[in-house]
């Protein structure tokens, strides 16, 4: 029984933990004008405790039709923003974590959900951004500076800069594997709940369709 027990624990030790960032560029106006300035395939970042991306954060506007009100939101890739795209080309990131890593960025998540009124989107942060100007609020996060926020804090990532510095191209940096890449519309969406499922294995090479033509 003790040996059992002992099998057990270390098969819980031994558990595997991941964390996502989801990558894309949406229809929206403020993403065509951040591409049409940096010229980045990517114009917005998301974070996902969960594969299924049941649980996927970032900022953005609060209502679809509403882009001056804009906070921290729980994110849906068929809702928000996402839903003006008909082809949304995207790239998600798993990142193997360790267990206090991926504990203190759901703690981090937590803090953000319980005072999702406090947050709100960093608009004037993205004229600083790309003019590189290194000003940081407390309650104020453009998407990638949040999702920089948990990984940093987390001991995930360095990017050696200022948070609001940091684009959702920088994500790429990331020693992570991609798991998908092209478009997140092609995903099927599990029935009973708003999970997606991500194709177990899935080549670049043949995803080389022109998603940033348009």
């Amino acid at each position: 029984m003790l040996h059992y027990i002992i099998a057990i624990q270390r098969g819980i030790n031994m558990k595997k933990h991941y964390i996502y960032v989801v990558l894309t560029r949406t229809n929206t106006i403020i993403s065509k004008l951040i591409h049409n300035f940096t010229k980045d395939n990517y114009t917005h970042a998301a974070i996902s405790l969960d594969k299924e991306l049941n649980y996927m954060y970032s900022f953005g506007r609060k209502w679809a039709y509403n882009p001056f009100i804009g906070g921290f939101i729980h994110e849906h890739i068929d809702e928000g923003g996402y839903k003006f795209s008909k082809v949304l080309p995207g790239l998600i990131i798993e990142l193997q974590v360790t267990e206090d890593q991926y504990h203190r960025a759901n703690r981090l998540l937590n803090q953000f959900i319980y005072k999702s009124d406090y947050y709100k989107y960093n608009y004037l942060g993205l004229i600083n951004n790309l003019m590189y100007k290194e000003i940081c609020y407390e309650n104020r996060f453009l998407c990638s500076e949040f999702v920089y926020h948990i990984l940093n804090e987390s001991g995930i990532a360095d990017f050696k800069k200022a948070r609001n510095l940091v684009r959702p191209e920088d994500f790429l940096q990331l020693e992570g594997k991609i798991i998908y890449e092209g478009d997140l519309r092609a995903l099927k969406p599990q029935v009973s709940r708003k999970g997606y499922i991500i194709p177990h294995e899935f080549y670049i090479e043949d995803a080389k369709l022109n998603w940033f033509k348009n």
